[in-house]
């Protein structure tokens, strides 16, 4: 059973103690000067993305501006969802050796998890993720991407680099 030995009065001075102590907290927190991360109109200007950050699958290019990919289908396997679909096929070169041909290279940015496990299974370098996020469109089609087709071009100056300097335990309030 419960503990009835408190007194009514005694019961008072403990609602009245844990209502003091909950305005204390309350009061406190209302006092302390807030900080708001001005994100759309100064995120040319101080927004911080860690480099380490996952926002999107792009392809690399060799000094020729030709996709690195060769259509090997590891990273196609390797995807847990079904994100990417590659379509290839197979050439014959000038020497006789039939050689596989990337055709296309799609990617599903609406349905990709950014496990990473498509870059970690490639052999030939030829895909990494970024840490550009700015993905927000208002039809699902357009999350479709051929990456094979696409030069790739972030929305925002030096968001590869991590965007503006950051510093531990500040926050960025500049304005532009």
């Amino acid at each position: 059973m419960e503990d009835n030995n408190k007194s009514y009065f005694g019961g008072i001075r403990d609602g009245i103690k844990s209502l003091a102590t909950g305005l204390r907290v309350t009061l406190r927190e209302y006092f302390t000067p807030k900080v708001t991360e001005q994100y759309p109109e100064n995120r040319k200007t101080t927004l911080h993305v860690a480099k380490r950050s996952r926002g999107r699958l792009v392809m690399k290019r060799d000094e020729n501006d030709v996709v690195k990919c060769v259509a090997c289908l590891m990273c196609e396997k390797a995807c847990p969802n079904g994100t990417i679909r590659i379509v290839s096929e197979m050439v014959t070169n000038e020497e006789g050796k039939k050689k596989r041909q990337l055709v296309k290279y799609d990617y599903d940015l609406g349905d990709c998890m950014f496990c990473e496990l498509c870059t970690n299974a490639c052999n030939f370098d030829a895909i990494e993720f970024t840490n550009d996020f700015e993905n927000a469109v208002f039809n699902r089609d357009k999350l479709v991407l051929e990456l094979d087709k696409e030069h790739y071009q972030s929305s925002l100056p030096n968001i590869i680099d991590g965007g503006a300097e950051s510093e531990i335990g500040t926050f960025n309030t500049k304005t532009k």
